[in-house]
């Protein structure tokens, strides 16, 4: 199964969210952009691609240790920026980014430890993708305005280990679908 370790906001940032991501939706241009939907909407902290179903099991014990040994942290959606001159259009965090970088190294981590194929290590940039294009695309209209969005803060509390299942159908625009197949409470929640 295709798998990542994620954050995932609370459903009314999320729609925070939504409202701008509308408003960038209105933008000259923006039919060109395959837009991610709101169930997409998530910080990845470590990708794992296909992983054999008899590694999760240790997979999800090695997150389950890093979640606990992880305190709980703010964090809001802030702000944006683009990947690969626009071929991917994203919103940025504020709060208490290192302990995100440090949840994410963790979960790239646990992974590892797993046996998972990680691949090479890059520097981990908090991102939630709102849009994707298969060529360059002037995306300064659409920075301009996420630059000028913050959600409400909140407090990351958990863990989650997540299935993607990339669609399969043909239909254009259809979007994949996430599963989520574990959470694990940080250090400080209940």
């Amino acid at each position: 199964m295709r798998l990542f370790a994620a954050v995932l906001p609370p459903q009314d940032v999320t729609e925070e969210l939504a409202a701008v991501v509308a408003e960038l939706r209105r933008l000259p241009g923006a039919e060109g952009l395959r837009w991610t939907g709101v169930p997409g909407w998530h910080f990845t902290l470590a990708f794992y691609g296909e992983v054999d179903d008899d590694v999760v099991p240790e997979l999800s014990e090695r997150l389950e240790r890093a979640a606990r040994r992880t305190p709980c942290f703010p964090l809001a959606v802030r702000g944006g920026g683009e990947f690969g001159h626009g071929r991917a259009l994203w919103a940025g965090a504020s709060g208490e980014l290192p302990a995100l970088r440090l949840l994410a190294e963790r979960a790239e981590a646990a992974g590892r430890k797993a046996g998972v194929e990680m691949g090479e290590h890059r520097r981990y940039k908090a991102h939630l993708t709102v849009a994707r294009s298969r060529g360059a695309v002037e995306v300064r209209p659409y920075l301009s305005v996420l630059d000028g969005f913050t959600s409400r803060t909140w407090t990351v509390d958990e863990l989650a280990l997540v299935r993607s299942n990339l669609p399969r159908s043909g239909v254009p625009g259809e979007q994949p679908r996430y599963e989520v197949v574990g959470r694990w409470a940080l250090g400080g929640a209940g």
